[in-house]
């Protein structure tokens, strides 16, 4: 079955959107400035759960979006695990 130009659009976006936590870590890990704020604040939280958990839900409140599965695979190096995403 072939997609339509939106169907297509709808999917790629889905699985865009489930991924977009661990997307923008390793956006965070790909950018050397961010990379050494970002190891600031750990350093002064001293709590890398607590960050890691505090900026996803930032992503999720940034993009309005609703919580999916866990997600125990991520690409990035900086989580161990992230929650997925979907759009309401």
């Amino acid at each position: 079955m072939t997609l339509t130009l939106n169907q297509f659009a709808k999917q790629a976006l889905r699985e865009f959107t489930r991924e977009i936590t661990d997307l923008f870590f390793h956006y965070i890990e790909d950018r050397k400035d961010l990379l050494q704020e970002y190891q600031r604040v750990i350093g002064r939280s001293s709590n890398l759960d607590e960050t890691n958990q505090y900026l996803g839900m930032a992503v999720k409140n940034w993009f309005n979006l609703e919580n999916g599965a866990e997600n125990h695979a991520p690409r990035s190096r900086l989580i161990r695990s992230y929650t997925e995403h979907n759009k309401p």
